[in-house]
């Protein structure tokens, strides 16, 4: 017995002296992790201001618009009649629908209402991506992929501001291959889940999507209301992942193409409002963010080295300068989309356990506990409190400091987490200001409940990626059952 007490205390303290050594390593990665994504201020500054400004199309392009549908009898009817309000030439319009596995409706209202229905029976490949593959083989069948010159992508519960293609032609006449829009909320304020959403996409366009196409950088495709070029269609899609918009975007730019925003293009979305149907699909969400990372951050991480050199999209200038400038900017696109897909979180917390737990308590065990504020952080909330209480903890040596060791790590995380609930409010708070004009009326009390709700939604995010880590998803249809037209919305 004493042997194999002397055989632990022996293991705790070799993994207690590590701790010192390791928790400098520690913060340095946290350093090095700030420095990488420190760069985003500029983009959260610059999308304050500007947003890249297109002239308008000289020229009216063909296009087919396809949405894949799943039992959508509610929502598809009036998605078809806002696309056939648009002020752009209908004759250069054609809808494509795939009924996918549909047991009502929805292929006969599509076909009532002039668009081309194509009806998949797949049970086995569920995913909306299979869907869109599907859906493309055929117009490739029976039209021609390139009898036509783009494509929009839209979700069945979507609806369109009477410019939007107009618009999103400006961009694409501009020589834009690819090229994504605003996009707005149907049902904002119906709940506190589905405003959590409507704050999310506009959070996107501040932080992300105004700033990237004003650098002609490359930004994200974010599931529907995007367009993309005939010429990366050619071989077909094959974006059948859980979320196949991440693996669009990342390929895209592995591959030389640049993603741009069109700020003046105007759709609206159905939010979920339902939080057992909000947890699913954020639970999608985040497992195909990880197979995204695994399956093409190599392509990313190659490219921020070597340019355009692997690059599908490879364009040549006249003057060398010019070249330097367009692999500065690539290599910079590559890097800021593999920030996008790094996993920080589960890092985060994998660094966390090893060493502000497990290593740090094998450290109290030797050392003891010594004048441990329970209010340590920098975060805002521990400043405050630490001007007005100081609360330490003093543990001799032993098991009673391993204990507690364990406890002061897990408290400390939970109150870094409280404070940074609050101070993420204000990103809510930003939001409802900044985007004061596009926002739909709503009661003061309502913007308060929802900036006090909004940090949730990154929670939910957070603990999903790490359940997705352990656990098989499969995709689910997300229900739409919203039956507010685009009248109802130009009148609001």
């Amino acid at each position: 017995m004493e042997l194999v007490q002397k055989f632990f205390e022996e293991i705790i303290k070799f993994l207690g002296n590590l701790y010192p050594s390791m928790k400098n390593i520690n913060t340095l990665i946290g350093t090095l992790f700030s420095i990488f994504v420190y760069y985003k201020v500029v983009y959260f500054i610059v999308g304050i201001f500007w947003t890249r400004k297109f002239s308008k199309a000289k020229i009216n392009h063909k296009y087919g618009i396809v949405i894949a549908a799943r039992n959508e009898e509610t929502v598809i009817g009036n998605l078809i009649d806002s696309i056939k309000k648009q002020d752009y030439p209908k004759e250069l319009l054609t809808i494509f629908v795939v009924a996918d596995n549909c047991t009502d409706k929805t292929a006969e209202i599509v076909r009532k209402k002039g668009g081309v229905c194509y009806e998949r029976k797949d049970l086995l490949h569920r995913t909306k991506g299979y869907a869109l593959e599907f859906l493309f083989s055929k117009i490739e069948k029976d039209y021609g992929i390139e009898s036509f010159e783009g494509y929009f992508v839209f979700d069945a519960d979507n609806l369109l501001k009477e410019d939007y293609i107009s618009r999103m032609n400006d961009a694409f006449d501009s020589g834009e291959k690819i090229i994504t829009s605003y996009r707005h909320s149907k049902n904002f304020d119906e709940n506190w889940i589905s405003s959590t959403y409507a704050i999310h996409w506009l959070r996107s366009i501040r932080t992300g999507h105004r700033a990237r196409s004003v650098f002609h950088l490359a930004t994200n495709i974010q599931g529907t209301g995007f367009l993309i070029a005939n010429e990366i269609l050619k071989n077909g899609w094959h974006y059948t992942s859980l979320t196949e918009d991440r693996a669009l975007t990342v390929d895209s730019v592995a591959n030389g193409y640049q993603i741009t925003y069109q700020d003046e293009a105007i759709f609206y979305d159905e939010q979920p409002t339902n939080l057992k149907i909000a947890l699913r699909q954020r639970l999608r969400w985040s497992k195909g963010h990880l197979l995204a990372f695994i399956e093409t951050s190599p392509k990313l991480f190659r490219n921020i080295f070597f340019g355009r050199k692997y690059s599908k999209n490879k364009i040549i200038y006249n003057k060398f300068y010019l070249n330097i400038l367009d692999s500065l900017r690539y290599r910079f696109a590559s890097y800021d989309i593999l920030m996008l897909t790094i996993p920080f979180s589960v890092i985060n917390l994998v660094r966390w356990l090893l060493i502000s737990v497990f290593l740090y308590a094998n450290y109290s065990y030797l050392n003891g506990i010594c004048d441990i504020n329970l209010f340590a952080g920098s975060t805002y909330l521990a400043k405050f409190l630490r001007n007005f209480t100081s609360i330490k903890l003093n543990v001799p040596s032993g098991i009673e400091s391993l204990l507690m060791g364990l406890l002061i790590a897990i408290w400390l995380r939970i109150f870094y987490r409280i404070a940074s609930y609050f101070e993420h409010i204000f990103e809510a708070v930003y939001v409802f200001i900044i985007e004061r004009k596009r926002i739909k009326k709503m009661s003061l009390g309502k913007k308060i409940l929802y900036s006090f709700t909004w940090p949730i939604f990154d929670i939910i995010g957070r603990y999903t990626t790490y359940i997705a880590i352990f656990k098989k998803v499969e995709w689910k249809a997300i229900p739409h059952t919203s039956k507010i037209t685009i009248d109802d919305l130009n009148k609001s």
